[in-house]
């Protein structure tokens, strides 16, 4: 990393049960939107991974020129680390960690479950990525930020303010291979998804919904925008997850020692 980790930002781990669950943020964000929910499984008694992901949490210079092999590369890298230390894992994430999530559940059959919130799956449309390769034709590397799409007053989520357009595209690139292994996730899905979305549309909940393998339940969070762990519904988020983890898992497993 070029530059420090920003205070709030900083990769999370709780030890305590044999069953665990894996926590990733989303694109040009960082722990710092999923902590609460991390935290609610750690006091449920799961051992918990909540990881920085590369080029995030930092300054948007180190996120330049990184791309999905780098964040997906250490999601898994996390995953293996956690399964082998837990006897059953389960998965959860925003936005893009979402997306991860799908991506290593269609890898990794064993996972128990996973739990998703506003999740990109849907493949973005040609004209928009058609766009993005003219700005960077043209030398534009940065665009405003997504960050922070919030209805609550008052939180704030630690995002960049600037967006690197060639690791965007990098991510919707990804989804083109993750969208049709959808099929391939037999796990639980817990899927919640926000009616207002400015970030990613709604729709991108129904290619999911339609197209896991596995049995899938769907809530919806009327009262939240895209960064939903951080808006009026995150006590319904916390909630649910967790029930969510004890149903998938079995509870928190046996305590250990770290």
């Amino acid at each position: 990393m070029a530059a420090p980790i920003m205070s709030g930002a900083e990769p999370w781990w709780f030890e305590a049960g044999s069953h665990g669950a894996l926590v990733l943020h989303g694109f040009t964000g960082n722990p710092q939107s999923m902590r609460p929910l991390a935290v609610a499984l750690g006091k449920a008694g799961f051992t918990v991974d909540l990881p920085l992901l590369p080029g995030h949490g930092t300054a948007v210079e180190d996120l330049v020129p990184t791309r999905w092999e780098d964040w997906s590369g250490a999601a898994e890298a996390a995953y293996l680390a956690l399964a082998a230390r837990c006897e059953k894992v389960m998965v959860t994430g925003l936005s893009m960690g979402g997306t991860l999530s799908c991506w290593l559940a269609a890898r990794h059959p064993e996972i128990a479950g996973i739990a998703i919130v506003n999740p990109l799956v849907d493949p973005p449309p040609e004209e928009l990525r058609a766009a993005i390769r003219d700005l960077l034709a043209a030398g534009t590397e940065l665009v405003d930020g997504i960050g922070s799409d919030i209805a609550k007053e008052g939180p704030v989520e630690s995002a960049y303010a600037k967006s690197p357009l060639a690791a965007a595209l990098s991510l919707f690139e990804a989804v083109d291979t993750v969208e049709p292994r959808l099929g391939e996730i037999r796990c639980p899905t817990l899927l919640m998804s926000s009616r207002v979305d400015h970030v990613v549309a709604v729709e991108s909940g129904d290619v999911l919904e339609r197209g896991v393998g596995g049995p899938i339940e769907r809530i919806y969070l009327e009262r939240s925008y895209h960064v939903a762990t951080l808006d009026w519904d995150a006590p319904v988020i916390e909630e649910r997850v967790v029930a969510f983890a004890d149903e998938v898992l079995g509870g928190p497993g046996v305590a250990r020692a770290s």
